[in-house]
């Protein structure tokens, strides 16, 4: 559902104000109303309000995902950075889009509105709960290493097991976007690779009208390079969510391997084992927005080839054969290899992301050990609920809307 812009009766402006009286309550954000002082924005919170205020403008739809983003970047980026001045804050392009913004009178999303004083309480929450959330990660773990301490061996090798098998299910998805990527790779420089032979052969027909009859080869070479990126991008994307229930099933083996050693502290290892399903299925969306970039700056490295030949057909007619020779007979080349530097960079994409979820587990075996000392992983856990928070903010929109 879009976040639309038009208008609504008085009504049900009003229903809306006064649903969202209780929105912060519904998403389980009931906190107290600052006093006088702590209402003026401090530079961070401008600075996330500036942010927020871009994306809101930028896009028609507006996901849950990009606030979260906003905030917890800025969270990360800007906690404990007392440098940052207004003056800095001014010069930037957020605030470059604000000042537009604010000159355009006709702009008023209802959805800016509730956001942005939304966010910036959640961001200001944050360093508080980030604290209090540290110590009750350490004294939960803390915990759940005295009652599995008994049993490390078997611990040890109930994780081994799990890990093994995770690398048994994430294999063939390696594979398979490896091949994707090669098949796709293959097709597109198949379908591209008639244009240059066409246009070399118009070139030798030294026919009248040169012009005009390249022109249909450069719009047709540009839908081609888009049209094949698109279908990329398309075939690309569900290896992710193939690989979030893979996830799913992995952490879930894993929680029936360990219950039970973890008795009477199976809510603590619930938690770990949330801490680590988040960072695991982090990693996929990871790999799903690296996939769709890298198709897109494929595109972006295609289309100037077909740019450059829209432009040499303004040129003057006596002058253009002799000005495309060059272009044609090296422009083949160099679209396969930017295709085969495409191919080379993403093919491992599929193991690098095995890897990294194998870490995670082995991460998780360490820290679940009877020496494994202090565990600075607290961050996750909040990004966790920022993004949960967030999510339920959308949800409770979107239920006053309809």
């Amino acid at each position: 559902m879009g976040w639309g812009r038009g208008g609504k009766s008085r009504v049900s402006a009003h229903r809306e104000t006064d649903a969202f009286c209780s929105l912060c309550r519904v998403a389980h954000f009931a906190w107290p109303v600052p006093e006088p002082k702590q209402r003026r924005m401090s530079l961070k919170a401008v600075t996330l309000a500036l942010a927020l205020l871009a994306i809101t403008g930028a896009h028609a739809d507006v996901s849950a995902q990009q606030v979260a983003d906003v905030v917890w970047n800025y969270f990360t980026q800007l906690t404990g950075n007392a440098k940052e001045t207004m003056e800095q804050i001014q010069q930037s392009e957020i605030s470059k889009q604000l000042n537009t913004l604010f000159q355009d009178n006709s702009y008023a999303g209802d959805l800016q509105k509730k956001l942005i004083p939304f966010a910036t309480e959640l961001h200001a929450k944050l360093s508080q709960d980030s604290e209090k959330l540290k110590e009750q990660i350490r004294q939960e773990l803390e915990d759940l290493r005295l009652k599995l301490s008994p049993y490390a061996d078997e611990v040890h090798q109930q994780i081994s097991k799990n890990v093994q098998a995770l690398q048994l299910k994430l294999s063939p998805y390696a594979e398979e976007l490896r091949g994707q990527v090669n098949q796709n790779a293959d097709l597109l420089r198949q379908q591209l690779a008639p244009y240059a032979q066409e246009l070399r052969d118009k070139l030798q027909e030294n026919v009248d009208g040169l012009q005009a009859s390249l022109a249909p080869y450069a719009e047709q070479l540009q839908q081609q390079i888009d049209k094949n990126v698109a279908d990329m991008k398309e075939k690309l994307a569900p290896l992710a969510d193939e690989l979030q229930v893979k996830i799913d099933q992995n952490v879930e083996e894993l929680r029936q391997q360990l219950a039970p050693y973890a008795q009477d502290v199976q809510d603590k290892l619930n938690r770990q084992l949330e801490g680590l399903s988040f960072q695991m299925k982090k990693g996929a969306e990871d790999l799903r927005a690296k996939l769709s970039e890298s198709a897109e700056e494929l595109r972006q490295k295609l289309n100037p080839y077909a740019e450059e030949l829209k432009e040499k057909l303004r040129t003057d007619a006596e002058g253009l054969r002799q000005s495309l020779g060059p272009y044609v007979e090296g422009l083949s080349g160099q679209m396969e290899q930017k295709i085969e530097e495409f191919r080379q960079t993403v093919s491992p994409y599929g193991e690098a992301f095995n890897k990294q979820l194998v870490q995670k587990v082995e991460e998780m075996r360490q820290k679940l050990g009877p020496y494994a000392g202090e565990v600075e992983d607290h961050l996750s856990f909040l990004e966790k609920d920022v993004r949960d928070k967030v999510a339920s903010f959308f949800s409770t929109i979107k239920q006053i809307e309809n």
